[in-house]
């Protein structure tokens, strides 16, 4: 049997040679004096690519979230964003627990969401009502299935939020599928957004690392934020290295990912487990019609050396990467579907 194929999760990639050759030979110093010259040069790269005045590297992405929140709402306000965004599904409650900051979702729908139905739940200030501030997106969309906001949804949000002089923010963690998928320029994206967060260590297969982006006067902000949330780093430029890397060498490979993904969503399709078209590196499972629950196919696949990640009792994922071959798609194809026959 071929070695474990891993497809959980895009974090799970290992740097490649080039990767761990640029981040040996990185030049470093002391990013908390904001001296590591590969750190000012990754986040000037990346600043650039959306079009924005300035950037900072954080940790993760959820720090890189949760920074770009507290920027743009203040304690006691409220954040719109959907019932499944990661911003209040998988950061156990940071918003509220750091930023004092009330979220009120509209219900999940992925990628397809509605500007008119966000426009609806806007609440004003006046008579101690909590005030709507923010609004918050998710491209591609995680527990959307990879799905892709098309561009002129989000031109609408946009106008939505300036109509009611809110800003928007978007959790970017796997905005470059988006960007290959659709082809939209990151800096189209980057008109859009007041703060947007981007993820070095999923798609692009960097080990650590996310970046705010934003005005230059929101970023200066945002060091001191990173700094109390205990984010300040020394000699990262070690890091920074490898997500330059992941710049110039990973990002239109994105593409071979959600070709793979393809292969895989048709070789499970006629198991009726999928309710939505792939679009980029993320095929959802859906067992509600099926046999087999989500645990009860991640067991079954595991004893054939096939990792799966689980999202609930009848909701699975696969998720293609740079360390998964041809070849390995093809044995996950027969492991799956076999497992979906019974």
């Amino acid at each position: 049997m071929d070695r474990v194929i891993d497809l959980r999760t895009d974090t799970v990639t290992r740097p490649t040679p080039g990767m761990r050759e640029a981040m040996a030979t990185a030049e470093v110093g002391d990013d908390v004096y904001g001296e590591d010259p590969t750190v000012t040069a990754l986040e000037a790269e990346v600043a650039a690519r959306f079009g924005h005045e300035a950037a900072l590297f954080a940790p993760s992405g959820s720090m890189a979230n949760q920074i770009a929140l507290q920027l743009l709402v203040s304690p006691g306000d409220e954040l719109l964003c959907d019932a499944d965004a990661h911003v209040v599904t998988y950061e156990v409650g940071a918003a509220a627990a750091y930023s004092g900051i009330s979220s009120r979702t509209w219900p999940a729908v992925g990628a397809d969401l509605d500007p008119d139905v966000v426009a609806g739940m806007i609440r004003p200030d006046g008579y101690f009502a909590v005030p709507t501030r923010a609004i918050a997106v998710e491209q591609t969309h995680n527990r959307g299935g990879g799905g892709v906001i098309p561009l002129p949804t989000l031109r609408r949000l946009r106008s939505v939020a300036d109509e009611h002089g809110l800003v928007l923010h978007c959790d970017g963690a796997r905005i470059w599928h988006a960007h290959v998928a659709d082809g939209v320029p990151l800096a189209e994206y980057g008109t859009l957004f007041d703060t947007l967060s981007v993820c070095l260590s999923k798609g692009l297969g960097a080990p650590v690392g996310s970046l705010v982006v934003g005005s230059a006067e929101k970023i200066a902000r945002a060091r001191f934020l990173r700094k109390r949330m205990g984010g300040g780093m020394r000699q990262v430029g070690i890091l920074a290295a490898a997500g330059r890397y992941a710049l110039a060498h990973h990002v239109e490979r994105l593409a071979d990912d959600h070709a793979k993904a393809a292969r895989l969503a048709e070789a499970v399709a006629p198991h009726g487990v999928l309710t939505t078209g792939v679009r980029t590196n993320i095929v959802p499972l859906d067992l509600t019609k099926h046999p087999l629950d989500a645990h009860a196919l991640a067991a079954a696949t595991r004893a054939e050396g096939l990792l799966i990640s689980v999202l609930g009792p009848r909701t699975a994922r696969l998720v293609t990467h740079l360390d998964v071959t041809d070849a390995q798609i093809d044995r996950a194809a027969d492991v799956l579907t076999a497992a979906l026959r019974g």
